[in-house]
């Protein structure tokens, strides 16, 4: 069979201890049997190692940050889109989702596909709203509080116990013991994605992961459930297995279901020893470990791929248990006139 090729754009090519998405994400569009695609990574900093992985991005093109303005982020996808003809964008990280979202109808104008959540789905599932989203959908969910002010910490006692989190609207979550642990995280993290800062109440247990693709229309297009084996100072996973854990699946496909959940996602949860699932966060877009459910038997990123072009296939209905990845780090030996073109020019 012929595959059929497409040109797909993908950001999240910072392969590092804390990594993006985007690699993982090309690779199983790489190993798609259906798919013939050209990757045109973008780029938002110089030295994202996925810039330099040559045997898995064709060609780079730096783009302005989303804080600048969508204006200026679209005017320079419209231009790399001029020269390579875009069928597809795949955006993953989630500070840059709601400029794509919104410039979804112009996007598709220039005759690039998305596949991403709706605004409305994107707003309320906010880790600043979770009080709210888990009384709507009917799932349990950790007590949480926004703060704005660093004086707002003093009072916390009345309503949490330590340890309790401190997480930054975007990214980033510490575990505090005391007030001055959470001035200081509240200060770090503020500095950094601004605020709310969310303060959230400490659920004993074992952390487990869903990965899942909706096709926005209540359908659970993939699922696969993983559990952290090796979790990073970031608290990021190093690695990890696939689990059977159906309690876990009947709660995406049920959460999918009520909110029609476009494109990927990924849950995360505490499972207590008591058999109860808390849901402590909803990122999105599909997450770094995506490559584990290619591994299992899911290519989600190909399927996104299906469905965002209008492409009918059968949705996946298992997944191979007892895979597990493991991270690993390597060294990228390139000569310096390729970072200094893209420093200089914009484009490799």
């Amino acid at each position: 069979m012929t595959k059929k090729k497409i040109t797909v754009a993908i950001t999240g090519l910072n392969n590092t201890d804390n990594p993006g998405p985007g690699i993982p994400v090309i690779r199983g569009l790489l190993e798609s049997t259906f798919f013939d695609v050209r990757i045109i990574g973008l780029a938002y900093e110089n030295l994202e190692p996925g810039i330099y992985m040559e045997d898995h991005v064709d060609k780079v093109y730096s783009v302005p940050y989303p804080s600048i303005g969508t204006e200026a982020l679209i005017k320079r996808i419209k231009y790399i889109n001029s020269k390579e003809k875009i069928d597809l964008l795949i955006p993953n990280f989630d500070a840059e989702l709601y400029s794509f979202m919104k410039s979804a109808k112009v996007l598709e104008e220039m005759g690039i596909k998305t596949f991403l959540p709706t605004i409305e789905s994107f707003e309320e599932r906010h880790k600043a709203n979770l009080d709210k989203y888990g009384k709507q959908y009917g799932i349990k969910v950790p007590k949480s509080k926004s703060i704005f002010k660093e004086s707002e910490i003093y009072s916390l006692s009345d309503d949490f116990d330590y340890p309790l989190l401190v997480k930054g609207k975007y990214y980033d979550a510490f575990v505090a013991y005391n007030k001055d642990q959470i001035k200081t995280h509240f200060n770090k993290i503020s500095s950094k994605w601004g605020v709310p800062i969310i303060i959230q109440e400490f659920i004993k247990g074992t952390e487990v992961n869903v990965i899942a693709l909706g096709d926005g229309k209540g359908n659970t297009v993939g699922a696969v459930p993983m559990r952290k084996q090796y979790i990073t100072d970031k608290g990021k996973a190093w690695g990890g297995i696939t689990i059977d854990d159906k309690k876990m699946i009947s709660i995406t496909n049920d959460l999918i279901a009520k909110t029609k959940w476009r494109g990927g996602m990924e849950l995360e949860m505490i499972k207590t020893n008591n058999g109860d699932y808390y849901l402590i966060e909803i990122n999105p877009r599909i997450p770094a470990w995506v490559y584990l459910a290619v591994g299992a038997g899911q290519n989600l990123p190909e399927a996104l791929a299906k469905l965002a072009l209008g492409i009918d296939f059968d949705y996946f209905t298992d997944y191979k248990l007892g895979k597990m990845f493991v991270r690993y780090s390597y060294d990228i030996i390139m000569d310096i006139d390729k970072f200094q073109k893209l420093s200089m020019t914009g484009e490799i």
